[in-house]
């Protein structure tokens, strides 16, 4: 019998082909989850602080940063489903994305005036928004979730 062909006890897994990545650990879809639920909170408190900052924009600065906004979301997006599939440049990216994310999204929280609901609505949007992206950061960085990232 051929290696391919030898029956397998009950209950194991079939083997890997040589170099492929191993399975994907419940780390990088749980990472995975934090970062696609974050990301509309993010947006959501970028547009609040875009309309309702203390230097709010008319027309066609309001137009491109409502561009610039849907552009990186849907750069993000896809580094999300490559991160998914493995990359390890993907997550390093997505990683430093992070860092920069949540010091800005921090550092709007205490530097600019806003109306109270509006603030509320930001600090909300931010706060949360930042919390799942530490979590889908140190989630893709644990020991299963490297070992994963082969690509």
């Amino acid at each position: 019998m051929t290696e391919s062909h030898k029956p397998r006890p009950p209950g194991s897994s079939p083997a890997r082909p040589p170099g492929s990545s191993p399975a994907r650990p419940p780390d990088v879809d749980t990472g995975f989850w934090l970062w696609v639920v974050a990301l509309p909170l993010m947006s959501a408190g970028y547009v609040v602080d875009l309309l309702t900052g203390p230097a709010r924009p008319s027309g066609p600065v309001l137009a491109i940063s409502v561009v610039f906004l849907v552009i990186i979301a849907a750069v993000v997006a896809t580094f999300l489903v490559l991160m998914r599939q493995g990359y390890r440049w993907v997550r390093t990216v997505l990683t430093g994305g992070a860092i920069a994310s949540v010091v800005f999204s921090a550092t709007g929280l205490f530097t600019a005036e806003r109306h109270a609901v509006a603030a509320s609505m930001y600090a909300v949007a931010v706060i949360v928004g930042s919390v799942l992206i530490a979590g889908g950061v140190f989630l893709l960085h644990r020991k299963d979730a490297h070992e994963f990232f082969t690509r």
